[in-house]
C-alpha cells in the first residue's frame, strides 16, 4: 500500500485555497469522465482517483489529518490511527464502488460508494486506513460540485453529473443505475432544449450496469414522464422524467409558442414582409400597414407537437417597435415636418 498524494492527484499545491481545489477538481473531473472518455480503460480508475482526494481535500478537518500525516502514513497506521479516525471495530475496510441515482430530485446524479463486502474498487486502502470508513461524511463548501454522507458502513461522494459536464454539450445526457427492487419503479432525469422537445431525440440511461437508450418523443414539456415497463430491472418500471430548459428565444405555453420581433419604424408604419425564425425554420410575416408596438400576430401550427396527439401548437408573434436614435438636426427638422401632416390624437387621453 503506497502513499496518495492528493495534491499531485489533483495538480495543486499543498498551499491550494479550497477555491483552487474545487476549481482543479471539476476541470480534471470533466476530463476524466468515463462518459467522456468510454474508450479510455484507466479513465474510471483515474476518475475515481480526482473523486478520492477531493474527498479528502475540500473537508478542512479530513486535510489538516492527512497534512498532519505525510509520508509518516506508515507509523500512522502502526499506532491504531485509522480505527481512531473513525473505522468499525477490527479496522476492516470498507469495498467496492458503485453508480448510483441519488434520490430527492434533482438531475441524475453518480454515487461513488465504498461499501462492506465485494472488491476494494472503491476508495484506496490509503484513504480507509488513515479515516476509517466511519468518518467519510461531512459536506463540502455549500454549492460545490460534491457533497458527501454517511450511510451506515458505507460513504459516499455524490457528483452532480449536469454540473461536471456543463459546457460540454452533455448536461442532461446522464445514466442511472440505482439498484432495481422488485416491484419498485426506477427514475432517472432527462434534460432537454426547447429543440429536442421538439423534433424529439434520444437519451442513454443505465439501470443495473446495463445501458439503455431511450427515445424521447417529440412534445415533452417539463414533468413529462416516459414509462418503460419492465425496464428498470428485476421486472420494475423505468420513468424518465423531462426537463425542459428555458429558450432565450420562445417561450411555452402548452403546445403554444410566443416570441417577439423587432419592427423597424418605416416597417410598423408602412407594413412590409419580415423573416421570423420559427422552430420549425424561417416564416414570412406581413405587417400590416400602422402596426402598434405590442401587436400580436397568430402563426398557425407553427407551435409545439402535441405530445401523443396530431398536430402543432401556434406561434404567437408580439410586435417591438424600435424607434432611430442620434438623429441629426436635418433628421429632427423632417420629423417635425412629418408630424405635423399627421393628425394622430393624444394617446394618453
Amino acid at each position: 500500500m503506497e502513499y496518495r498524494d492528493y495534491y499531485q492527484t489533483l495538480g495543486v499545491g499543498r498551499s491550494a485555497t479550497q477555491a483552487e481545489i474545487k476549481k482543479a477538481f471539476r476541470k480534471l473531473a470533466r476530463e476524466h469522465h468515463p462518459d467522456v472518455r468510454p474508450n479510455d480503460k484507466g479513465a474510471e480508475q483515474r476518475f475515481k482517483d480526482v473523486n478520492e482526494a477531493y474527498a479528502v481535500l475540500s473537508d478542512p478537518g479530513k486535510r489538516t489529518l492527512y497534512d498532519q500525516v505525510g509520508a509518516n502514513w506508515e507509523t500512522f497506521s502502526r499506532a491504531g490511527a485509522g480505527a481512531g479516525a473513525g473505522a468499525r471495530a477490527g479496522g476492516a475496510p470498507a469495498d467496492g464502488f458503485a453508480w448510483s441515482s441519488a434520490p430527492g430530485g434533482g438531475g441524475v446524479r453518480y454515487e461513488f460508494r465504498t461499501t462492506t463486502g465485494g472488491d476494494a474498487s472503491g476508495f484506496s486502502d490509503f484513504f480507509r486506513m488513515v479515516f476509517g470508513e466511519g468518518d467519510v461524511g461531512g459536506a463540502a463548501g455549500a454549492g460545490g460540485p460534491t457533497g458527501r454522507r454517511r450511510t451506515g458502513h458505507a460513504t459516499t461522494a455524490t457528483v452532480d453529473l449536469d454540473e461536471l459536464l456543463s459546457g460540454m454539450g452533455m448536461a442532461g445526457a446522464g445514466r442511472s443505475s440505482r439498484p432495481a427492487r422488485p416491484g419498485r419503479s426506477v427514475e432517472a432525469t432527462a434534460e432537454l432544449t426547447l429543440e429536442e422537445a421538439f423534433h424529439g431525440t434520444s437519451r442513454i440511461v443505465e439501470v443495473d450496469g446495463k445501458r439503455l437508450e431511450v427515445t424521447v418523443p417529440p412534445g415533452v414539456d417539463n414533468g413529462t414522464r416516459i414509462r418503460l415497463s419492465g425496464r428498470g430491472g428485476e421486472g420494475s418500471d423505468l420513468f424518465v422524467v423531462c426537463r425542459v430548459r428555458p429558450h432565450p428565444v420562445f417561450s411555452r405555453r402548452g403546445a403554444d409558442l410566443e416570441r417577439e420581433v423587432a419592427l423597424s419604424l418605416e416597417e410598423a408604419l408602412l407594413g412590409g414582409e419580415i423573416a421570423v425564425g420559427t422552430l420549425k425554420g424561417r416564416v414570412l410575416l406581413t405587417i400590416p400597414p400602422g402596426t402598434q408596438a405590442g401587436r400580436t400576430f397568430r402563426l398557425t401550427g407553427q407551435g409545439m407537437p402535441r405530445f401523443r396527439g396530431s398536430g402543432h401548437g401556434d406561434l404567437f408573434v408580439r410586435a417591438r417597435v424600435v424607434l432611430p436614435t442620434n438623429l441629426t438636426a436635418d433628421a429632427r427638422d423632417a420629423a417635425r415636418r412629418f408630424l405635423d401632416l399627421v393628425d394622430q390624437p393624444n394617446p394618453r387621453t
